[in-house]
């Protein structure tokens, strides 16, 4: 009897061993960043129809506010968000170079269905087709990192 309970303890934690999760290598992040370029984001080729303003990237900046600051901070590149390197998987910076590639029909369908099970959420039916399009906008003229400090709700 012994035997066999030592056998189902050692079963067991072999069979858990395989439910550790890793960070993903060069080759397979690589490959999934491929993959949602040219496969899972979708709006690929829709242009953004607010036209490039000073005043249109405010507007952006304004909405991003509203809406995006809590997980990617004022300046869209996390500072002063003090869990957004602990996500699994991390709130990306939005100056990345990753993120940069995105067309801006890619962004604004990110903006729009969100990326689950990433914990980027939709925002259907709380931001308008005009709000999402004008934060492409602020997206592609972020401010230097920090410049716009921490957001007030992670304040000390």
């Amino acid at each position: 009897m012994r035997r066999i309970a030592f056998s189902a303890l050692v079963l067991c934690v072999v069979s858990l061993q395989g439910c550790k999760a890793t960070a993903p290598g060069k080759v397979e992040g690589a490959m999934m960043t491929k993959a949602k370029h040219t496969m899972f984001i979708g709006n690929k080729h829709a242009s953004n129809p607010i036209p490039y303003s000073a005043q249109s990237v405010v507007d952006g900046k304004e909405a991003f506010s509203h809406y995006c600051v809590a997980c990617h901070g004022m300046d869209g590149q996390n500072t002063g968000v003090p869990f957004a390197d602990r996500m699994d998987p991390p709130v990306p910076s939005l100056a990345s170079t990753d993120v940069q590639a995105y067309s801006d029909g890619q962004l604004k369908w990110v903006i729009d269905n969100g990326i689950a099970p990433s914990g980027m959420p939709t925002s259907k039916g709380i931001l308008s087709d005009d709000e999402q399009w004008q934060i492409v906008l602020f997206l592609r003229h972020l401010p230097p990192a920090g410049s716009l400090g921490e957001p007030e709700m992670y304040g000390k």
